[in-house]
């Protein structure tokens, strides 16, 4: 059985994460601004996602996430939607899932940028260094991406 400072730990510790998704949010309407972006990360963490690529470290996430943010998306406003954190028996390690709903201006495959939907779930591993939580695996799945005039009808994830 948690004593009631385990307890009250745990909240503290579940709070702290959902900050961390509320301030990964804003750096990323913010162009995946590098300085907010890499101290979210562990030193050796995982960013993933289908048609954006793996990136591996720290230093590596918070570089290809902020060129993507200058080049490719060049717009964004992220909902970070409906959170479930979990913190392991350990208090050290954990899991989030999470929903994005996301606007955004996007470069197509013409080079023109478009006002796109997109949506998809985000999967987690949380890791606590030094009394503060990092995301340690972060995986973006897409379920949607799709350009605002086309709308999904067609397909969940097209070109463009």
């Amino acid at each position: 059985m948690a004593t009631i400072e385990q307890k009250v730990q745990r909240l503290l510790d579940i709070e702290e994460v959902k900050n961390m998704i509320a301030t990964y949010a804003r750096g990323a309407d913010r162009n995946n601004d590098p300085e907010i972006m890499g101290p979210l990360f562990s030193p050796d963490a995982v960013w993933e996602c289908e048609g954006f690529g793996r990136h591996e470290g720290r230093a590596e996430i918070a570089r290809a996430l902020g060129e993507t943010g200058q080049n490719d998306i060049t717009w964004t406003l992220h909902y970070m939607i409906s959170p479930t954190v979990h913190i392991n028996d350990d208090a050290t390690t954990g899991t989030a899932h999470y929903y994005l709903w996301e606007l955004a201006n996007m470069r197509g495959e013409s080079g023109n940028i478009e006002a796109c939907w997109a949506g998809g779930t985000y999967d987690v591993e949380l890791i606590k260094l030094e009394e503060r939580w990092y995301f340690h695996y972060m995986r973006l799945n897409l379920k949607l991406v799709t350009p605002y005039d086309k709308g999904w009808k067609d397909g969940p994830i097209q070109s463009f």
